[in-house]
């Protein structure tokens, strides 16, 4: 499944280390994940979020705030491949695995899962051995180039993270599937309004996606109920905001034991023409 980020050859597995004809080869970390991340592109060691941030966003989706949004995912993609005997899906942007291993209940699904956080993808790794997962495989990667086949998957997930019109279409097959979450007008409004003085409404995105056709888009949307201060500021470090917010904002949020959110989403389904 995994090619060479260099050559574009197909890896082999041999031992601990994918090498592919070339002889490009990619050490198997000690967890079972491997970096297929270029420094010609990005700094492998600096890239995407570190391990506070991980750190952060793990303590929040543990607590079940967003289990409701993981259980839907899973859903409709267990409606969408329901025809296809093995589909070989891609979580593309995966984080630290919480939807990924929520996608690997599908039924003799092969998952495999990317981030470019070298963080986030050992933290994966974490998960799945903590939840006896063995559907699933894990490599430092970026969304805008998947070391990924062409014509190889029946699916790609991605859950708030980038998505990339031309990979996404050339890794997908014929008809394959493209599930994107974004966040609802309203999503976490109310955090917004905590610590802005105007907060603003989540303009709708355009992703540019004209290697596909729309199938299907749901709104799906819950109110929860943050009930502690660390809950609320976890969920604050994983939100853009956390980067353009003022001391006085920030100040505001740490004064509040409690808040009740509303947690919306767009799920878009689209098909690869």
């Amino acid at each position: 499944m995994y090619i060479c980020p260099v050559c574009r050859k197909k890896l082999n597995k041999i031992e601990n280390t994918w090498k592919c004809v070339n002889g490009h080869s990619f050490d198997i970390a000690r967890k079972g994940h491997v970096n297929l991340l270029t420094t010609a592109k990005h700094n492998p060691k600096t890239a995407g979020d570190n391990a506070d941030m991980v750190k952060a966003r793990t303590e929040f989706l543990d607590k079940g705030y967003y289990r409701p949004l993981a259980e839907k995912i899973r859903e409709i993609a267990s409606a969408e491949l329901q025809e296809i005997k093995n589909p070989i899906i891609i979580d593309s942007g995966c984080g630290e695995g919480f939807y990924t291993v929520e996608l690997s209940k599908l039924e003799k699904a092969d998952i495999y899962g990317i981030d470019i956080s070298k963080h986030a993808v050992a933290h994966c790794m974490t998960r799945v051995h903590q939840a006896s997962v063995n559907n699933c495989e894990f490599a430092v990667a970026s969304s805008f180039d998947l070391p990924f086949a062409n014509n190889s998957a029946d699916a790609v997930i991605s859950v708030f993270a980038p998505v990339c019109n031309d990979e996404y279409a050339r890794v997908l097959k014929k008809g394959g599937k493209l599930i994107v979450v974004s966040p609802s007008p309203r999503h976490l409004f109310e955090l917004k309004a905590a610590v802005y003085d105007k907060p603003y409404e989540n303009k709708p995105n355009d992703y540019h996606l004209d290697r596909f056709v729309g199938d299907n888009e749901i709104v799906f949307e819950y109110t929860a109920e943050l009930s502690s201060q660390k809950d609320i500021f976890d969920l604050f470090m994983m939100t853009p905001y956390f980067y353009k917010t003022s001391e006085e904002g920030i100040s505001r949020l740490k004064a509040l034991d409690s808040i009740n959110v509303n947690c919306g989403f767009v799920i878009q389904v689209y098909k690869r023409k």
